[in-house]
């Protein structure tokens, strides 16, 4: 992940428009700046969301509000309280989806 030249930028998320995706249950509403090909997110999960793919792109995640449950393709699960996250590379190797049973908010770099 490359920061491209921009200038120094306030980003009240209240006030960026949400996209709403559905899950194969639920929904993750976003609030999304692109900059180039960087893309920064206020992220919420609605109670009972389970991801429809697995993604293989790169994030760095953190978790604001609720619990997350992320899951690798290779069987492998990771529980995700408020004030932790993770770093998961562009490389491919490492499949993921995210799920909550109480709902979830998060930001994301990617």
């Amino acid at each position: 992940m490359k920061i491209p030249t921009l200038p120094f930028t306030v980003t009240d998320w209240s006030a960026v428009a949400e996209t709403r995706h559905r899950g194969e249950t639920g929904e993750a509403i976003w609030r999304t700046l692109a900059i180039g090909d960087l893309r920064v997110r206020q992220v919420e999960y609605t109670p009972g969301y389970l991801a429809d793919h697995w993604c293989d792109r790169g994030h760095v995640l953190y978790v604001l509000e609720g619990e997350l449950e992320t899951e690798l393709k290779d069987g492998r699960r990771f529980t995700l309280r408020p004030g932790m996250g993770y770093e998961v590379s562009d490389s491919g190797d490492s499949p993921h989806r995210s799920s909550t049973r109480t709902g979830a908010k998060l930001f994301i770099v990617d």
